[in-house]
């Protein structure tokens, strides 16, 4: 092999390697791991003006990371496949393995989340599975019906309040939303332990679920 050659490999693979070193970047592949959004919706979770999100996402989609489609005057964008999700579970995996700095930031913004390994995994689909936990999906609706964890219960975090009583009180409530850096989750937990609720959140959304190798479902 020329080294020619060999210097053009690496400089496709470190395509997809620029395109993941913004922050933000990194930020919309978290978004669209939860299924396809409008330009506009990403700016709005992301905190960015259209503009900006217009950049971000055609630097991802040169890169093939994502994909565009246009309905009328609006265009959405999805990643291009499970993998790129997968990537962004596993890259931000990596990174709290070893970076101090991370895990120090991610323990000081949830001090009780509960970080699933491949055996509590499986043990909290066994308890959903039989009814003796409650899994709380609080990520907006049409996030859960595009996938969401096996067994889930959909009630969206500004929902939560007035839908309490749909949640038995016997019962301990495993809350989730889009990963480990989303704080919905966190505030689904406050909002039930104040009422009484036995509640705990989990670092796992459905990107890491399944690039642990677990299915997912979808409504």
């Amino acid at each position: 092999m020329s080294r020619a050659l060999k210097n053009l490999l690496y400089e496709h693979v470190a395509r997809v390697g620029k395109a993941l070193s913004s922050p933000k970047r990194l930020e919309l592949l978290e978004l669209l791991a939860q299924g396809e959004k409008t330009v506009e919706a990403l700016a709005r979770e992301a905190s960015i003006d259209i503009k900006l999100a217009s950049a971000h996402l055609r630097v991802l989609k040169e890169s093939r990371l994502v994909e565009s489609r246009r309905d009328g005057r609006f265009i959405s964008y999805d990643l291009s496949g499970d993998d790129v999700a997968a990537l962004w579970a596993n890259l931000h995996n990596v990174a709290a393995e070893h970076l101090v700095e991370l895990r120090v930031a991610l323990e000081g913004i949830v001090s009780s989340v509960e970080r699933l390994t491949a055996e509590t995994r499986l043990s909290l689909l066994k308890k959903a599975k039989r009814g003796t936990v409650v899994v709380l999906d609080v990520r907006p609706e049409a996030e859960y019906r595009t996938a969401h964890l096996p067994y889930a219960r959909s009630i969206p975090l500004p929902e939560l309040k007035r839908r309490l009583a749909e949640l038995p009180r016997e019962k301990e409530i495993v809350a989730y939303c889009r990963g480990p850096f989303c704080l919905m989750s966190s505030e689904a937990v406050a909002l039930l332990k104040k009422r009484g609720y036995r509640a705990k959140k989990i670092s796992d959304g459905v990107a890491e679920w399944a690039a642990a190798g677990l299915a997912v479902e979808a409504s």
